[in-house]
């Protein structure tokens, strides 16, 4: 097991979330080889101002697939409406043979503190079949994981009721346009309707080279202040004289309902990261099993 090579697994409420969040790790993780599984747990039905229904959601799957295509990865959107995502039993058992079928070494979802009640569900959801994917009786049809994979969480401004703890940082910049790649094959959102939303569809331009050079300069000022708000674990990351120079980067939570992210584990999943810091890595390798209780 060592010795192979990492499965990933990228967890989002609505097609693109994991793009946005994560995709510049994704990128990495799939050049080097990796089977890299984006999910959508919704069908993204109602993202769009103009259009809604099985029409929408062709569409959506359709710019899902051509986002992941320019990673190499795979991008599977289930068929849960948008807008409606829930902690309903079905969904969780649904959930635990996927990631069972797949047996991934790394989930990454959402926090369970978020605007939007598709993407706490879906955190929820991760977090409630973390312990259940190793329990035999629970989903029989699909053979039990022997430990849970590793849980990361997408970073988030959210302060209520916690802040979003930054155990893990990737410098991004040689994936950024890579990411702007995916981006683009969203066009739905990215063109469409996230402008119409926040009321500013007249600022996207008109012809397709605008649009990309427009949509990447949103994207680099949206991702640009998580390296200063997060410099310090950055520098731990990557050291005094290169942490300082980082400019874009993906940041992580690890999990306590996940396997714990020690120092070789960091090493086998984040082989494109210098070794683990010492600092911090404590306080991500506490995990429940090591807790009373349990079933």
């Amino acid at each position: 097991m060592a010795n192979e090579t990492p499965r990933i697994m990228l967890i989002g409420a609505h097609p693109d979330d994991v793009d946005i969040k994560a995709g510049g790790t994704a990128s990495k993780w799939a050049s080097m080889g990796c089977e890299v599984l984006l999910v959508s747990l919704t069908d993204g039905r109602a993202g769009h101002h103009e259009m809604a229904g099985p029409r929408l959601v062709e569409r959506r799957k359709a710019e899902a697939k051509a986002a992941a295509d320019v990673i190499g990865a795979s991008y599977h959107v289930l068929d849960w409406p948008d807008g409606a995502l829930n902690d309903r039993l079905e969904y969780r058992h649904q959930l635990i043979r996927m990631i069972r079928a797949f047996r991934p070494d790394v989930v990454i979802t959402h926090r369970t503190n978020d605007y939007h009640p598709d993407h706490r569900f879906a955190g929820l959801l991760v977090q409630d079949a973390s312990y259940l994917l190793t329990v035999p009786a629970i989903c029989p049809d699909v053979p039990h994981l022997a430990r849970s994979p590793v849980i990361l969480l997408f970073s988030d401004a959210f302060t209520r009721p916690c802040r979003f703890e930054p155990h893990v940082v990737v410098d991004i910049e040689d994936e950024f346009e890579r990411v702007v790649s995916m981006l683009h094959c969203h066009q739905s959102q990215f063109y469409e309707w996230l402008p119409y939303n926040s009321g500013h569809p007249d600022d996207v331009p008109d012809d397709e080279a605008s649009r990309r050079a427009w949509l990447a300069d949103s994207f680099r000022r949206r991702i640009a202040p998580l390296a200063d708000r997060y410099r310090e674990q950055v520098i731990r990351v990557y050291g005094p004289d290169e942490g300082p120079r980082a400019r874009y980067i993906e940041a992580f939570e690890v999990s306590e309902f996940g396997a714990p992210l020690d120092g070789r584990t960091w090493q086998r999943i984040f082989p494109f990261l210098p070794p683990a810091p010492e600092v911090g890595m404590s306080q991500v390798s506490r995990r429940w099993v090591d807790l009373p209780g349990g079933s």
